[in-house]
């Protein structure tokens, strides 16, 4: 049988780097070619390779095999090795109370990164500008910039995507770095069974050997008094010896729970960048992105509906356009407005008034007796406060407005100004019915 791949092996060697040619090109082979049918199966060692050649090089293999078969209409099918040699092998040698442990090795693609979760396919908006370029310059640069870089904002709002995108980026730049992506749960449990099998020393040789640690929800490891300890001395190791550490929260550092300050104040050493809710044209472009990469097809006018009338999650967008996409294949029908009106039913609640931050603003002004631009000051006065994180409240609840929207409607004020307004008239109306009693005639008044 004729080795169209080694052929084209041989083309793709002189227009990559050799690093990258023997990470991810040398380890397949040619399982079958069948010029008949038109398709050239290939054989990887396992789905990463797969996925991270489809992503990435694609576009280079099809060029290169059409020019060698003279057929533009060769299929390029990869198959994924049934033993994964390098990983299984590892996986084979560990104890059984390390199997829920990462581990990573050089020029093997490190088992916990999502090969799907790149920097190509994050959309870029005003919301998490600043959080994508920093993740951006850590996976060209490890160490040498923002370290540590810690990652904040709200749940589906796109963390675990950029820290996935570093591992990634980094690991296709440099596959002998060793890579250690895990979630803070992941840390705690491996600690708890090192303790407990007494495997303290192979613990921390794991985690104080890596080059690039990523660690998903940091927020977890406060009040657990040994991880913290043990995250301590494994921050100092890698730090003292310039590798990078990379974490995502869901709240700043400052307001993560019983977290020891020494901890607090290392995790403020570097960069900490947030991201925000997405305002509507982002998500509008996440909803077309994701589109286009699950091959689903929605007009501008359903990707306008679902953006304007979902929360601001992107997991939950995600969600909907393929919970959307199922009903639209069971039906046989294409997708419109009327499917996903009735798909999505449950979870977009219908206002019967559109509410805007200014008719709030006027509404409680008036119920105070102050001004509109009083809302809107920097002054602290007890009596101003109130009512302005009583608005910002309001303007959580009854409109569509992302928090940066809201503060930029009082006065410029921070996104995390927002935040703390609102959970404070969350938390007291809860506690004074008289505070309750006026947000519910409020909120009647309005809507």
């Amino acid at each position: 049988m004729e080795n169209i791949w080694k052929e084209t092996l041989n083309l793709i060697s002189s227009q990559v780097n050799q690093q990258c040619f023997n990470t991810w090109f040398k380890p397949t082979s040619q399982i079958n070619y069948n010029p008949e049918q038109n398709v050239l199966q290939v054989e990887t060692p396992n789905s990463y390779f797969e996925s991270w050649l489809k992503e990435n090089h694609m576009n280079l293999i099809k060029d290169t095999v059409w020019k060698i078969t003279n057929n533009p209409r060769m299929k390029i099918e990869f198959v994924s090795s049934s033993n994964n040699r390098g990983i299984l092998a590892e996986e084979q040698k560990t104890p059984q109370n390390e199997t829920n442990t990462t581990s990573s090795h050089p020029g093997i693609y490190p088992q916990r990164l999502n090969p799907n979760y790149i920097f190509g396919n994050f959309v870029v908006g005003s919301s998490n500008q600043l959080a994508n370029a920093a993740a951006l310059s850590v996976s060209e640069q490890p160490g040498k910039r923002y370290n540590p870089l810690f990652i904040y904002g709200g749940t589906g709002l796109g963390k675990t995507h950029l820290i996935h995108a570093i591992g990634n980026k980094a690991f296709s730049l440099n596959p002998n770095l060793n890579i250690y992506y895990l979630s803070t749960e992941n840390f705690v449990n491996d600690l708890v069974s090192s303790i407990r099998f007494t495997k303290m020393e192979e613990f921390r040789n794991r985690y104080r050997k890596s080059d690039i640690l990523l660690i998903d929800d940091i927020q977890f490891i406060g009040g657990k008094t040994k991880s913290m300890e043990e995250f301590f001395f494994t921050f100092n190791d890698l730090y003292n010896s310039h590798k990078q550490i990379v974490m995502t929260s869901d709240r700043p550092s400052r307001e993560i729970s019983n977290l020891e300050e020494r901890l607090r104040s290392r995790f403020e050493w570097g960069l900490m960048v947030d991201i925000q809710e997405p305002e509507l044209e982002t998500k509008i472009a996440i909803m077309k992105k994701k589109s286009e990469l699950w091959n689903i097809d929605i007009s501008d006018e359903v990707a306008m509906y679902m953006a304007n009338n979902l929360g601001p999650s992107v997991r939950d967008l995600e969600g909907a356009l393929k919970k959307v996409s199922a009903f639209a294949q069971l039906a046989e029908t294409p997708i419109s407005m009327r499917l996903v009106e009735e798909v999505l039913k449950g979870q977009i609640k219908p206002k019967d008034k559109m509410v805007t931050i200014d008719e709030i603003q006027n509404v409680v002004a008036e119920k105070y007796n102050i001004r509109v631009n009083d809302l809107k000051s920097k002054s602290r006065r007890r009596e101003l406060v109130n009512p302005r994180q009583i608005a910002m409240y309001l303007s959580k609840v009854l409109t569509n407005d992302s928090l940066q929207q809201i503060g930029r409607k009082f006065g410029n004020k921070d996104h995390t100004t927002v935040i703390h307004s609102i959970k404070k008239v969350d938390v007291n109306k809860v506690n004074d019915p008289i505070l309750f009693r006026v947000i519910e005639e409020l909120k009647d008044q309005l809507t």
